[in-house]
């Protein structure tokens, strides 16, 4: 069964900068189990799987843009240390969730603090990277009716 939407993939991956460094991997993990064309993973990758077999090993580089968007400057902003209230210090590289200016959900990093400003930046932390990934497919299978409905992949017991 090759990879299309609708279907369940289970893979093992690691992914590196362009300049080699491994940022994450499934070794000595569970693999990653994902529901084709739902928007589970980066587009680039993603797309790049379309049609692969089990067995298969696949590498590629995704551009930024195709994984986790190119970095925008105006995701960096100065907040003042009051819009913390209920953390007794806020230190670089904490992270919270905040609202975008249109209203969606994002996760901001703390990357300076002086005085009583702070500086939080809402890009993705590999925003602006263009990735390598390698890949290879453990498992194509068809998703159950409520994997469809719910638009990821259910595990026993739980959500994946």
């Amino acid at each position: 069964m090759s990879i299309s939407n609708q279907k369940v993939v289970t893979m093992d991956f690691k992914v590196s900068d362009t300049n080699g460094q491994v940022l994450d991997s499934s070794e000595g993990a569970e693999p990653l189990v994902y529901l084709h064309g739902a928007q589970n993973i980066i587009p680039g990758l993603e797309a790049a799987l379309e049609g692969k077999n089990v067995g298969d090993f696949v590498k590629v580089e995704v551009v930024a843009a195709e994984a986790y968007g190119e970095y925008h400057d105006q995701m960096v902003q100065q907040v003042p240390m009051a819009a913390f209230e209920g953390v007794d210090q806020v230190e670089p590289g904490m992270a919270f969730h905040a609202e975008s200016p249109d209203g969606h959900p994002i996760q901001i990093i703390v990357t300076e603090v002086e005085g009583d400003m702070v500086t939080v930046d809402g890009n993705h932390p590999l925003a602006g990277k263009d990735l390598v990934f390698e890949v290879t497919v453990q498992d194509v299978r068809e998703a159950t009716a409520d994997e469809l409905e719910h638009g990821h992949v259910h595990g026993p017991g739980c959500h994946h």
